[in-house]
């Protein structure tokens, strides 16, 4: 009886494999054993990153606006307090883009937030 090697399924695996690895240099695109060990690797570090991208965005959104609430006369801290004291929830992405985008709505948020 001949040997059955499976051959079907184990190319549709290398294929599966290499498909992910396309874009990375020289063996690492071609040579099955090297493409594993590229892909296992962008596998986790893209499972990392998704959870720091969103502690980036939270920083930068922050930094936007600390930097508005500072035109306003105010620092950051004193402005989302100012916030939840009055009841207004708007989260930090939202005010972040009335910062860069409204100012005039900024400056009206930040002037609740003094208590004005």
């Amino acid at each position: 009886m001949p040997r059955a090697m499976n051959n079907v399924a184990a190319h549709r695996r290398h294929k599966k494999v290499l498909k992910k690895a396309k874009g990375n240099y020289g063996g690492r695109s071609k040579l099955y054993r090297t493409a594993v060990e590229t892909v296992a690797k962008g596998l986790t570090y893209a499972y990392r990153d998704r959870k720091n991208k969103k502690r980036t965005f939270r920083a930068l959104w922050i930094v936007r606006i600390s930097a508005a609430a500072k035109l306003c006369g105010m620092n950051y801290s004193t402005f989302i307090h100012g916030l939840k004291k009055n009841n207004i929830d708007l989260n930090r992405k939202a005010l972040a883009d009335i910062a860069a985008t409204d100012m005039p709505a900024f400056e009206k948020l930040a002037s609740l937030s003094k208590g004005e």
